[in-house]
């Protein structure tokens, strides 16, 4: 499975795209990167410009599924807007390409790669870079929180869903998970 995850913004988007092999834990990093669009231009262009470099991203790896960071609220309301704008964008370019998108909060991400919802940017890179075996760190942070973000849908999605309201209901959901104890001779 291929999992592209994006860490949206209007003057600089990370993204990166990994693939998840087998029922194992091997990962294989596809590509990743930043978008970078100048501030010197409206808004509106630098939205056309993410949405061109986003689906050249999508067409170059075939993604199976993306992964995208939430909102979160600045105390800058314009900031806040803008980066729903680029939100936006982001979850236009992969429904046109009819990928199936998850959401998660950046603290969200921050505790399934470090354990911890409150790490900090660096943390984060230094654990995806250990995690991924990515020798070179990458110079922003946004490249590294978009590898993140779909590490952190990888993640969820090889979890056993915990929806159960109890054992019981827990141990109908997820069978393959119980292990039987071996019989006395």
């Amino acid at each position: 499975m291929i999992i592209l995850g994006i860490d949206p913004g209007t003057r600089i988007a990370g993204y990166g795209v990994i693939e998840s092999k087998g029922s194992g834990n091997k990962i294989e990093v596809i590509e990743y990167g930043e978008i970078h669009m100048s501030d010197k231009v409206s808004l509106s262009l630098r939205l056309k410009t993410l949405y061109e470099k986003l689906t050249a991203v999508i067409e170059r790896t075939v993604p199976d599924e993306c992964a995208v960071e939430s909102a979160f609220y600045h105390k800058n309301v314009q900031s806040t807007l803008k980066i729903g704008h680029a939100r936006g964008v982001a979850l236009l370019a992969a429904a046109q390409k009819q990928i199936p998108v998850s959401e998660y909060s950046p603290r969200e991400i921050k505790k399934a790669i470090t354990g911890n919802g409150a790490a900090s940017k660096e943390q984060v890179q230094y654990m995806i870079c250990t995690i991924l075996k990515i020798k070179k760190t990458p110079k922003f942070f946004d490249s590294s929180d978009a590898l993140a973000a779909a590490m952190c849908h990888r993640q969820r999605r090889s979890s056993p869903r915990l929806t159960a309201r109890n054992w019981k209901e827990f141990i109908e959901a997820n069978p393959e998970r119980v292990l039987t104890p071996a019989k006395k001779k």
